[in-house]
């Protein structure tokens, strides 16, 4: 007990939030490097994944990519990536990684939220006379966001969580104190560090679960409501007995 209070204490002392690597600092690092893989990662894998859903083609790739890449050592790649281009490009070689890190879920969810609407919603689509472009962008889009949300949202997560491996190269980021503090056997430094971690990635799963919910077409949404003929008090209107009010 003593040493969590030790570490909130570490955590809220102002002289930590000031001045060259401070707390605010190592969180910006931390927050560039998600933001940069993530980004990056969605530019790749979203029209990719969109196409695949919308055309049919390459469905077992996916499947064995994004497998494949989950299996991927993070720790690993990291320090493989910096000794095959060199400490002096240890920055690009630390977004690379992560990149990669943040593709495979993308691409699954850009690609499941096609594959999950309903053929015949498309059929009526193309009967109406929309064209490709069109479907894709009024239709498939839209129906696919929640599903693309949910793997934006598994990405960010395991790019935050990646991300404070960094430390050990020496770029920053929130995993920099936690190293600095097994040095040092700065106990309440290093959990301090774990519990500002876990708060970023609760904070950026609450966000990213919002949107989900929220990207949930307003139509598709109202679908959903509950039914009141098959509630087991509701009462069916019958022939013989009209629906009251």
């Amino acid at each position: 007990m003593n040493l969590f209070g030790d570490a909130v204490a570490w955590l809220l002392d102002p002289a930590n939030w000031q001045g060259s690597g401070s707390i605010g600092q190592r969180l910006a690092e931390h927050l560039a490097f998600t933001s940069i893989a993530v980004v990056v990662g969605v530019l790749i894998a979203v029209p990719l994944g969109w196409w695949i859903g919308h055309t049919g083609r390459g469905k077992e790739l996916v499947v064995g990519i994004t497998g494949a890449a989950r299996a991927l050592p993070s720790f690993g790649l990291i320090f493989l990536f910096v000794m095959l281009v060199g400490i002096g490009l240890r920055v690009p070689a630390a977004v690379v990684v992560l990149m990669l890190l943040a593709i495979p879920p993308v691409l699954a969810g850009a690609y499941a939220g096609f594959e999950v609407i309903d053929r015949r919603t498309i059929d009526a689509a193309r009967a109406m006379g929309m064209t490709e472009w069109q479907i894709l962008w009024k239709v498939e889009v839209p129906l696919g966001l929640p599903l693309l949300f949910g793997g934006l949202r598994s990405a960010v997560l395991q790019v935050v969580a990646t991300a404070v491996l960094i430390a050990y190269i020496g770029l920053g980021g929130l995993g920099y104190d936690i190293v600095q503090g097994i040095q040092l056997r700065r106990y309440d430094q290093m959990l301090g560090s774990a519990l500002l971690i876990i708060a970023l990635a609760l904070l950026l799963d609450a966000i990213f679960a919002i949107l989900e919910r929220y990207s949930v077409p307003r139509g598709v949404r109202a679908g959903r409501a509950t039914d009141v003929r098959t509630t087991p008090t509701g009462r069916r209107a019958t022939a013989d007995e009209p629906a009251t009010t």
